[in-house]
């Protein structure tokens, strides 16, 4: 691999203008493609095996006018005043001529009449609505607006539609060059990472977009995958850049330190990448099509900035020349170093008592995770969504005119081929007996008398925890079979179920196949379950953390939450998948340095005490700049996705200081020389990569010949 690798950085390195320019031209024509023929992400809440979705493959298949998505306008006169009838009736005419529009309901009045609601049902699930569904909503509502009304949507329509401001990643962004302008001091080699990152993230952002058009992707897929992208793009261009700058310093050319560099960090990268995609790969047994939509989304990103780390970067190392580093360090290091650098004197004084460092570092992990265990998970609704957002102001205007569960009622789907339709009467009674239920609407039939259609309003919010545990209590002791729960909420409480069940499915396959890639790298088994275990507690801490934020509250209105929400229902599991191979980047940056010192010198000491000094600067300014990215990302109108950024902030800073800096050097120390047993049966039987080696001898030949082949760089080049 390591000679693959370094082929492939002098190659690239030798033929600089050709590789950049072949990457401008794949993002142009990729944006090109995306602008033309991509898709529009679209959610997808089907849940496959649910009683909530053979309710509504019921209603799809004998009741279509109402099986299909569904909006709700909301109409207030800000001051008080009755509603005009007769406008109000307008409006419902605009709302029928709107295309896939197969029922617009009369309006339901609230009490005092200053509120009316009017259903809006589409004939197409949400997935197949026109693009500008919700413009061609906003022009029928026109004669309300007109007359000085308040007019609010809700339902699965507004929903999908996402704001798309990106002023917080863009200063993540500015931060992260700032970052990378101390850490190297110099603007070159601080610019040249993002620069990769950007492009390779435009590119992949492209192939989401190009993959929309052929099958569902969520709508917060792309925000998801390009908020890893960027901060895994930007941390492995950052792991080959300085490693390049190791090689200049040390005498090598550009062209030459930049095909050493793909060989040395390039290895590091594909195996960390690796891991990435392994942990993405285990979204696809969560059972739900959004999840794997996630999957493949960041997949694509990852795999594409992964790609212009090891291509696109030697390109622009060489092309940089001397120009790369500061102009104080555009010297040959011909000295030694005096003093020990403050990473090698902290692993020392890490090393003189291990056992207490790694204890210390163990409770604060499990005291940050602690809170995790009284998560609770419900998939976003407009409660929790901020107040400048559409839905979240219907919500109020509804739950405070017409009570808290009538913004998502229950829908009960009944069969009349098994259930007799002179018992529906009956039904309606039994189930609004059930105490928690406010209201049942009078039975709808279907023109054909095959399927008939009630709607229960609940006595309390979506999220509130007795919504769930009344529609397992309608199916368990109320509904004949043939009739079915259905509805947003009914929806939610079995996605959570489901994400609940699968997770542990997830975890296992995630951390099963990441245990075998990476005893096949490091020749270790120690070494792997190290990993996965610190990994494991760096996710149960960002888990607590998220748990006292959002759902305990602390600080929640810092980052727009204006109240208390339970822990979206699609955090836990999409956090789990990309924590796991974020923490196992900086994992496989540091072991492989570790290694490359046990290798060469079979000091498990100092092995530790000097991979931890040749990494923790770039591991720390890495972590720095992905935790400023994630932090952006905070702003994010969209709840799921301030979720995700706290999340992944918070791990990856927990990871890179007192996982990376205390615990991993603390157990590595204590284990010595059985870090890296490995029974001989077992390294036979293992594939080799490589030379088990991070840097062979060999390529010192390799150095060689790419320099003889090369005319000497410029002379203002140095």
């Amino acid at each position: 691999m390591n000679r693959t690798l370094h082929r492939i950085g002098a190659m690239c390195a030798a033929r600089p203008w050709l590789t950049v320019s072949a990457w401008v031209a794949v993002l142009v024509l990729a944006l090109g493609l995306a602008g033309t023929v991509g898709g529009t992400p679209r959610d997808d809440y089907d849940v496959p095996g649910t009683s909530s979705q053979a309710g509504t493959d019921l209603l799809r298949e004998r009741f279509p006018s109402l099986s299909g998505t569904e909006a709700r306008v909301v109409v207030h006169d800000p001051d008080g005043g009755q509603l005009d009838p007769a406008l109000l009736d307008r409006v419902i005419g605009e709302l029928r001529g709107v295309d896939q529009v197969g029922l617009a309901s009369p309006a339901q009045p609230s009490a005092d009449g200053d509120t009316a609601i009017i259903d809006v049902r589409y004939t197409v699930p949400v997935t197949d609505l026109d693009a500008d569904a919700m413009d061609q909503l906003r022009a029928a509502t026109g004669p309300a607006r007109d007359a000085g009304l308040q007019v609010e949507y809700a339902g699965q329509v507004p929903e999908g539609e996402k704001p798309s401001s990106h002023t917080g990643e863009l200063v993540g962004v500015l931060i992260a060059l700032v970052i990378l302008i101390i850490a190297f001091g110099s603007v070159v080699a601080a610019g040249l990472p993002i620069i990769a990152a950007l492009i390779g993230l435009g590119i992949g952002s492209s192939g989401i977009l190009l993959l929309a058009a052929l099958t569902n992707i969520g709508t917060t897929a792309p925000t998801a995958a390009a908020m890893v992208g960027l901060g895994v793009g930007i941390d492995y261009a950052l792991l080959l850049v300085t490693r390049h700058i190791e090689g200049l310093r040390a005498g090598l050319e550009p062209r030459a330190a930049a095909a050493r560099a793909t060989a040395t960090a390039g290895r590091s990268i594909l195996v960390a990448g690796a891991v990435v995609l392994l942990s993405l790969f285990g979204l696809v047994f969560s059972g739900l099509a959004a999840y794997r939509t996630y999957g493949y989304a960041t997949a694509i990103v990852v795999a594409t900035v992964m790609t212009a780390a090891i291509t696109l970067v030697p390109a622009l190392c060489a092309m940089s020349g001397r120009r790369i580093m500061s102009r104080r360090r555009r010297v040959v290091d011909a000295e030694p170093r005096q003093r020990p650098p403050l990473t090698a004197r902290w692993a020392q004084r890490v090393g003189r008592r291990p056992a207490g460092w790694a204890l210390l570092a163990l409770a604060v992990l499990l005291l940050l995770g602690a809170p995790a265990l009284t998560m609770r998970t419900w998939p976003q609704d407009a409660g929790s969504q901020p107040t400048e957002n559409t839905v979240r102001r219907a919500y109020d205007l509804v739950a405070a005119e017409f009570g808290p569960g009538a913004y998502a009622p229950l829908v009960v789907a009944v069969d009349l081929t098994v259930v007799p339709q002179d018992s529906l009467p009956a039904l309606r009674d039994r189930i609004e007996a059930v105490p928690g239920v406010a209201r049942v609407s009078q039975p709808i039939v279907a023109p054909d008398a095959t399927a008939s259609v009630l709607t229960v309003q609940l006595a309390f919010s979506p999220q509130d925890e007795r919504s769930s545990e009344l529609v397992d209590k309608l199916r368990a002791e109320v509904l004949p079979d043939g009739a079915e729960v259905t509805g947003v909420t009914a929806v939610f409480a079995d996605i959570a179920d489901l994400l609940a069940e699968r997770l542990w499915l997830v975890v296992g396959v995630v951390v099963g196949l990441s245990l075998i890639l990476l005893t096949v790298v490091f020749r270790s088994i120690l070494v792997p379950i190290k990993a996965a275990l610190v990994n494991l507690l760096s996710v149960a801490a960002a888990y607590g953390v998220l748990t006292m934020v959002f759902q305990w509250g602390w600080g929640s209105q810092l980052l727009g939450v204006d109240r208390a929400v339970p822990v979206s229902t699609w955090v836990p599991l999409l956090l789990f998948a990309v924590l796991f191979g974020l923490s196992m980047d900086y994992e496989v940056f540091l072991l492989s340095r570790i290694r490359e010192e046990w290798l060469a010198t079979g000091d498990p000491f100092q092995s530790v005490v000097r991979g931890l000094a040749a990494t923790a600067r770039t591991i720390t300014a890495a972590a720095l700049i992905m935790v400023v990215v994630f932090a952006g990302f905070m702003t994010n109108a969209d709840i799921v996705t301030k979720m995700i950024g706290v999340g992944l902030a918070t791990a990856v800073a927990l990871d890179a200081t007192i996982v990376r800096l205390v615990l991993v050097p603390a157990t590595m120390m204590l284990f010595g020389k059985a870090n890296w047993w490995l029974p001989g049966w077992l390294d036979r039987l293992l594939p080799t990569l490589g030379r088990g080696r991070v840097m062979p001898d060999a390529l010192a030949t390799e150095d060689a010949a790419t320099e003889a082949s090369r005319p000497p760089e410029p002379v203002n080049a140095r």
